[in-house]
């Protein structure tokens, strides 16, 4: 049975493989675990901030980051996904799906105008998902690296 509920502070280890499955970076100091840890403490904790956690019998198998966005030119926020994945073995069971009709009904309960995601050039699976429930490519995002 499908069960998407919030996470936990207990699932941490979990969220970060989930990550690691999207290319994520993977720590390579404990500091950087530290950071880790509490960047995911801060979305755990922050009522602006949300972890969705799939579980298919006592398995995590899927997750979606949410944060919710005050905009200047809107009078309500604007709900963003950073991240969404659902493990390869689960994909095309409807687990997706689920999931993000979990983050619409959170972005209506927050009267949110409207859901933005990104997902990578390469993701062209995942685009003809994300066409499927609804989202229409309205722009391009651009980045410049920092780092």
């Amino acid at each position: 049975m499908i069960d998407i509920k919030p996470a936990s502070e207990d699932d941490i280890s979990a969220i970060l493989n989930m990550l690691y499955v999207l290319d994520r970076p993977r720590p390579e100091s404990d500091t950087d675990m530290i950071y880790f840890e509490k960047i995911i403490r801060q979305y755990i904790h922050n009522e602006d901030k949300q972890i969705l956690l799939v579980w298919l019998d006592d398995q995590i198998v899927g997750m979606a980051s949410i944060v919710f966005i005050p905009r200047l030119n809107h009078k309500t926020a604007e709900l963003y996904i950073p991240e969404l994945v659902v493990l390869e073995k689960h994909q095309s069971l409807g687990i997706g799906t689920r999931l993000v009709e979990s983050c619409v009904y959170l972005g209506r309960q927050q009267d949110c105008y409207r859901i933005r995601l990104e997902s990578g050039n390469q993701r062209k699976r995942s685009h003809r998902f994300y066409t499927n429930l609804g989202f229409v490519q309205d722009s391009l995002s651009f980045t410049v690296p920092l780092d």
